[in-house]
């Protein structure tokens, strides 16, 4: 059953999807990853496909800037087309100085500044955090090719462009080891609804330095934060 955000049907998605932030990124994976791929959701050009990764089905679908636009998504496919596992694969802005330009980010919990969270949880703080099992397994992934990865708390934003001076020094306080606009929500749906989440992030720029990747730094970090987040369709 179509939803008014995916205009698939029943048993087109696989129960487990990755969701990168561009669809155009989404079309990336489908053609350079995927066999036998077809395309499951095109409205609002917000690309969804599924196909084969070895002999694992699997699925991978954009979801847009900001925790609204993701928290959509994430609904939609857990609650009308079945998908058990979510997985985010996307950029963020690094604020701790042991985080280098293209390490990769595993986000344990996700702090953040949107009050979306409250409005589903009763007014109270809900502790936004990755599936303990996925985190694990990708984790063991990471350190079995030594991959530069870290794992800790990130900070979900409503905005990308922040106008508190004392932003930056107060989440490096608090040990935040980077920016990005949605796993709190993404965690959030999980939770919510019975499935199992992970982020994934790629370093592309850090913010207290002032250092950012161009876009063909950018195209090859993405490359080992998609092929880390492909091993995990491996691991049932």
């Amino acid at each position: 059953m179509s939803t008014p955000h995916i205009d698939a049907k029943p048993g087109d998605f696989a129960d487990l999807c990755l969701l990168p932030g561009d669809p155009l990124r989404a079309k990336f994976i489908a053609d350079r990853y995927l066999q036998q791929v077809q395309q499951v959701n095109t409205v609002r050009n917000m690309f969804g496909y599924t196909g084969y990764y070895g002999e694992r089905r699997v699925s991978v679908m954009g979801t847009g800037m900001g925790m609204p636009s993701c928290a959509i998504y994430a609904h939609e496919l857990v609650n009308h087309f079945g998908v058990k596992k979510l997985i985010r694969i996307g950029s963020c802005g690094a604020i701790d100085d042991r985080v280098q330009l293209f390490d990769v980010i595993l986000a344990q919990g996700a702090s953040t500044d949107s009050n979306s969270n409250r409005l589903c949880f009763g007014g109270q703080d809900f502790a936004a955090l990755a599936d303990f099992e996925l985190l694990r397994q990708a984790h063991q992934f990471a350190q079995l090719q030594q991959l530069p990865v870290r794992v800790g708390n990130v900070f979900s934003t409503d905005l990308f462009y922040h106008t508190d001076d004392q932003q930056l020094q107060r989440l490096q306080q608090f040990g935040i080891l980077a920016v990005e606009m949605e796993a709190a929500a993404l965690y959030r749906v999980a939770a919510q609804h019975g499935a199992q989440a992970l982020t994934i992030l790629t370093v592309s720029d850090h913010i207290a330095r002032d250092q950012h990747l161009d876009a063909e730094q950018r195209q090859r970090g993405f490359s080992t934060m998609i092929e880390l987040a492909l091993q995990l369709t491996e691991a049932d």
